[in-house]
């Protein structure tokens, strides 16, 4: 016999009221905002107008001499405000870069309904004077599609922005002649900056160099050098960095593999080329393993998939396995400080 449920006592059964709480978003701290930005374009500003002094007199861009400009020239600056002009073509081109990655972050949140902050900027007294820039996601996002193009969104606005600013910044540049002195810091330049210098009908430069490390490069293009860094580490495939949540979007099962592979490979990389990928090693050990929970269906299918190749493209245009140098990996290192120098 069939079963038969017996009738509601009453209709007010199916229709009971329920409490509902909606949990309003945090007010946005704008002012955080605009003293951090502030105090970026300042910090940006003093490492330009350095670079820019160098670039106009021949000096190295970065140097540990006690005789060059610091590396963070406070004081120098200070002593005649007008030199925080000559920051303006580096700090803007950086800022616009970064300012761009973030945006297409923060865009696309706008665009699937996730709560975002606006970008938080990081002012510091470092070799480009900042550390970068971030947003926070305070709400879930709805489907491994918004996820991907969330994480991918930034990456390849800052490299577009990025290659742009290249293309007009490197006809800048000038030859480093023997009078120059070397600098104490050099950098590696991944596979976009040798594109771009083929590619470009740079007649001048290339009549009295044939190799990128014989080239002074104007602030602007090193402005695009850091843009192109930032965009290799966070697309490196692992964690929760942008390159994370692409993996995590297009395959969730092999999102902890592909994140411990990275680790292994980061670790070699550290100690025969540089030893900083070893501090990106351990920071996606410490966050590798876990992610922003996502529905694990509907998956990523179509031009989405065809658009994460581009984004491992990206990663490999913009990679340098020496980003500074030279004699930077763990091994040497180890070596030059076992021999006392």
């Amino acid at each position: 016999m069939p079963e038969f449920l017996p009738p509601a006592s009453s209709t007010t059964d199916y229709y009971r009221p329920v409490e509902v709480f909606v949990v309003s978003p945090p007010k946005p701290r704008y002012w955080l905002h605009i003293v951090l930005l502030l105090a970026t374009i300042f910090t940006t500003l003093v490492v330009g107008a350095r670079m820019e002094f160098n670039f106009q007199h021949d000096l190295p861009a970065f140097s540990l001499s006690d005789d060059a400009v610091p590396l963070f020239p406070v004081r120098w600056m200070l002593a005649d405000p007008s030199r925080l002009l000559l920051g303006i073509p580096f700090a803007s081109t950086l800022m616009l870069i970064l300012l761009a990655h973030e945006m297409g972050h923060y865009l696309c949140c706008r665009y699937y309904g996730v709560h975002a902050t606006l970008p938080f900027f990081i002012p510091a007294p470092t070799l480009i004077g900042t550390l970068g820039a971030f947003i926070r996601i305070r709400s879930p996002i709805r489907s491994r599609a918004a996820l991907f193009d969330i994480g991918i969104a930034g990456p390849i606005a800052g490299f577009v922005v990025a290659v742009t600013v290249l293309i007009f910044a490197m006809p800048l540049s000038k030859v480093m002649t023997p009078a120059m002195v070397s600098p104490d810091i050099q950098f590696g330049y991944p596979l976009i900056f040798r594109m771009v210098w083929y590619v470009l009908p740079l007649t001048q430069l290339k009549a009295s160099s044939s190799t990128l490390h014989s080239i002074y490069f104007h602030p602007t293009a090193i402005a695009a050098w850091v843009g192109m860094f930032a965009t290799a580490l966070n697309l490196l495939p692992g964690g929760q960095l942008d390159g994370g949540h692409i993996v995590f979007s297009l395959a969730p099962r092999a999102h902890k593999m592909i994140s411990r592979l990275t680790i292994l490979v980061l670790i070699p990389m550290a100690f025969y080329f540089w030893a900083g990928w070893l501090i990106w090693a351990i920071l996606l050990r410490i966050t590798g393993m876990r992610h922003p929970m996502v529905p694990e269906w509907p998956g990523v299918t179509g031009v989405r998939r065809w658009i994460g190749g581009i984004g491992l493209v990206m990663l490999i245009l913009t990679l340098a396995p020496v980003p500074l140098g030279p004699h930077s990996g763990l091994l040497e290192l180890l070596r030059a400080w076992r021999s006392g120098r």
